[in-house]
């Protein structure tokens, strides 16, 4: 197996050569760094764009993915794809909050009622909104793939009102807009990476996470913390993204090509996470965790907004939200 070190060396002299203008005599494949296993969905969705993508260009282009983390996490990678040592990028939208202030809209907590009205706004302008504002920062917004409907477990008991959080240390992803959640819900905030999860359940570091139903059952999560409450509370995206230095090298053709296929592989992905969902539901459920609704999801919504107010000053996020809001209306 491909060290992460070698892994790094090779695509940061890749980097160089494409930086310095003589891309187009190389042939090789884009490289694509993804932090989840080489089975999951978004990683499958991206081999799945590469075989698209060969097809479209009589196999001039196809994709390298780099599964399970290789490359490190999700905000080492970003750097690394923003100064071109790295093409393409599967991040969740939480790491980029700190690079593109639009992204953090579509991470605050309960905009989105449903999965229905999450498609509608990202399949729709909004979505593009925030994709384009990627360019500003290196990077091109190539499409959205599901990340589900996040819920909070934990190892102590059921939650159905904020208050069954109190004194609780919940992990969550290395996002201000996550930890200030966690907070205004009188918990503990404990930023950490994915992968140490586990083992910080175990030791009884943290008393809880929150994720979609496939993290809970990849990670065995629910092995250690078996009291998963359906709050639904973020459905931020998975975002592909893809190094504005690599971009700016291909032919208009080939851009196009790129972006086609990325565009295509969302519905491959949608496909294959619907189907992951079931299976990971189903063999949480039938391990014996134990699994309830809140009583009243206002009391959590409730609390959210003051942390809306202070993550989304800028006129742009305010213009997004409230035509996300609009859509939420109109699709009701």
């Amino acid at each position: 197996m491909i060290t992460r070190r070698k892994a790094l060396t090779t695509l940061a002299g890749m980097g160089a050569i494409g930086l310095s203008g003589c891309e187009q005599n190389i042939s090789r494949p884009l490289y694509a760094s993804d932090h989840h296993l080489s089975d999951y969905p978004t990683v499958k969705a991206v081999q799945a764009m590469s075989e698209l993508l060969a097809q479209k260009t009589n196999g001039r282009l196809s994709i390298k993915v780099y599964a399970s983390g290789q490359l490190g996490s999700e905000r080492d990678t970003l750097e690394i794809t923003i100064f071109g040592g790295l093409d393409l990028n599967r991040v969740n939208a939480a790491p980029l909050n700190s690079i593109a202030p639009l992204t953090i809209v579509p991470c605050l907590p309960f905009l989105f009622e449903n999965e229905a009205h999450l498609h509608l706004a990202l399949d729709g302008a909004p979505g593009q909104t925030v994709l384009d504002s990627l360019q500003d920062h290196g990077l091109v917004g190539l499409c959205y793939y599901d990340s589900g409907m996040r819920s909070f477990y934990n190892t102590k008991r059921p939650i159905r009102t904020p208050d069954d959080m109190r004194g609780m240390k919940f992990r969550v992803q290395n996002s201000d807009v996550y930890v200030s959640m966690i907070n205004a819900l009188g918990a503990d905030a404990t930023p950490m990476y994915l992968g140490e999860v586990y083992q910080s359940l175990v030791q009884g570091v943290i008393d809880g996470a929150e994720n979609n139903w496939p993290s809970y059952q990849a990670g065995r999560h629910f092995e250690v913390a078996q009291y998963y409450s359906l709050t639904r509370h973020v459905m931020a995206p998975e975002i592909l993204v893809m190094s504005l230095h690599r971009w700016r090298s291909l032919s208009d053709a080939d851009q196009t090509a790129v972006m086609q296929s990325a565009k295509e592989s969302v519905a491959i992905m949608r496909k294959l996470w619907a189907e992951r969902v079931t299976r990971a539901r189903n063999d949480v459920i039938n391990s014996g965790v134990e699994v309830n609704e809140v009583d009243d999801i206002s009391e959590f919504s409730s609390l959210m907004k003051p942390l809306w107010e202070r993550k989304s000053t800028l006129p742009k996020q305010k213009d997004l939200i409230e035509e996300i809001l609009d859509m939420r209306e109109a699709h009701t």
